[in-house]
């Protein structure tokens, strides 16, 4: 080596080391976690769970929506939607969704099924009819992230799905709803009923949300997804 260059590395040297180890944490450690942040839009985000269970902590349905707003504002908009609140499980209400099934009537606020998240059922549900009777529906259900925003905003992560016919679990064997396997199309459609109502402020997506393209939910239908989640910011 050079003799001047052999001096410019003994003099220089721990400072060059140093700023090459400055350079790996910040290039591969620091500026990945702060874009990652940034991105996120909320920090529920984040490390945001993918999918719901049952009550058997059977995998349930997976998660493709999510709302940044209070309660209040989600609650509205999804009334301003043309979306109803489901009524509570209760013996009557559900002789009433098996009469209306049966006979083909119409039944609004049909209740739906639990699924939990974050250890607890959903804390709102909403759904709306696709046919004459509660076999066919849209619905989603959303669960509230317990981190807060810099606004103070929650966070609430939905899964909406497609009720397309009613008959056996083929993991249980219960009664149950089956639902339609593209999910992403009742991801758009509350995405565009939001929209035509006036109540977003902004729209992102959370690309790559889904670890994988396609799985079965809790009672074994089939889903596929282009693993994109909506996130929504309510006005």
């Amino acid at each position: 080596m050079p003799r001047p260059l052999t001096r410019f590395v003994e003099r220089f040297g721990d400072w060059l080391i140093g700023l090459l180890a400055i350079w790996v944490i910040a290039a591969y450690l620091l500026l990945p976690t702060w874009w990652k942040r940034h991105e996120a839009k909320h920090p529920a985000l984040i490390d945001a769970p993918h999918i719901t269970e049952t009550g058997a902590h059977i995998p349930g349905d997976p998660l493709n929506f999510s709302v940044i707003g209070s309660a209040e504002d989600l609650r509205s908009a999804m009334v301003d939607a043309g979306w109803y609140s489901p009524d509570a499980i209760t013996i009557h209400s559900s002789l009433h969704i098996a009469a209306s099934t049966i006979f083909h009537r119409p039944y609004l606020d049909a209740p739906v099924s639990n699924l939990y998240l974050y250890g607890r059922k959903e804390d709102l549900a909403f759904e709306k009819p696709a046919g004459r009777d509660p076999r066919e529906r849209h619905h989603v259900r959303f669960c509230k992230a317990p981190q807060l925003d810099e606004q103070g905003r929650p966070c609430w992560f939905g899964a909406a799905t497609f009720d397309r016919s009613v008959g056996f679990s083929h993991t249980t064997g219960q009664i149950t709803h089956h639902i339609a396997a593209d999910i992403d199309m009742e991801r758009d459609g509350l995405v565009v009923d939001l929209q035509r109502v006036s109540r977003v402020q902004s729209l992102d997506w959370k690309n790559d949300f889904q670890p994988q393209p396609a799985g079965h939910n809790g009672g074994g239908d089939a889903w596929h997804t282009d693993q994109r989640m909506a996130v929504v910011t309510l006005k």
